[in-house]
């Protein structure tokens, strides 16, 4: 049995699970699927094509499933999909893919606070935290367990790595590898998010060979390609191969290692 509001507008063509809180003014179009257990607060709006898993909380006025903005968006059919027991306050925007049949997707157990802009065809992962008045632009990749501080800005295809920890008011236009701390405008890498490894349980010997392959990539003077190869040879954890595999894919390069500035 769902909970809806009398003054809610769940249109006909609406798929919903049990055990659903929807509360006032809230309207949820055709064409949605929503699962179980979730509570969607005041003033909530949910478009076609979006999909929602389990145990969410949706909180006041937070818009999902809308049109891109994107001046080549040719109003194609694309979509949003959620996971799991996320936290959506107040105001977060999540807009649909922008090409045909292209989604935005969402992970589990991620924290979304007030105001954050989650644009097109991103795709976020699980455990991920952003705080207020974040913005990611078409494409971004934040991958498990990031922290994207308040106030960052998230240019179009870059990508966060597990772990990583972005500091507030920066701007973001290059990739940030796995494990890492960085900030400023624009941002650079200033070291190891050692606290966030440590709260994650990752070992001593793990957190020793990412620090070991932190100075390799940052410290040595190598260039890129000479210090891939010597982190392979002399670092054998899986965490370290992740940090490595990151680097040699990056699309748009990543960020330098420097002193934040404002």
């Amino acid at each position: 049995m769902n909970t809806i509001h009398k003054k809610a507008l769940v249109e006909d063509n609406v798929q919903l699970g049990k055990k659903n809180t929807i509360g006032p003014h809230v309207i949820i179009e055709d064409g949605v699927t929503i699962g179980s257990h979730n509570t969607i607060g005041p003033g909530v709006v949910i478009f076609n094509g979006t999909t929602i898993g389990d145990g969410n909380e949706i909180h006041a006025g937070a818009v999902i499933g809308d049109t891109p903005q994107d001046i080549a968006f040719q109003n194609k059919e694309s979509f949003v999909t959620i996971g799991n027991n996320n936290k959506i306050r107040e105001y977060v925007t999540i807009h649909r893919g922008t090409k045909e049949g292209s989604a935005t997707t969402i992970g589990n157990d991620n924290f979304f606070m007030g105001y954050t802009h989650i644009a097109h065809n991103c795709q976020i992962g699980s455990g991920v935290v952003t705080v207020n008045t974040v913005v990611l632009g078409g494409y971004v990749i934040l991958e498990h367990y990031s922290f994207i501080s308040a106030s960052v800005v998230i240019h179009q295809f870059c990508r966060i790595g597990t772990y990583a920890i972005v500091s507030g008011l920066s701007a973001v236009n290059q990739d940030i590898p796995p494990f890492v701390m960085c900030g400023g405008r624009p941002a650079v890498v200033n070291g190891i998010n050692t606290v966030g490894l440590k709260r994650a349980g990752m070992k001593p010997p793990i957190r020793a060979e990412i620090k070991q392959a932190f100075k390799i990539l940052y410290r040595s003077g190598l260039n890129t390609e000479n210090a891939l190869g010597k982190i392979e040879n002399e670092c054998a954890s899986e965490e370290v191969g992740q940090f490595a595999i990151f680097i040699k894919n990056s699309s748009r390069g990543v960020a330098s290692f420097g002193e934040t500035r404002f």
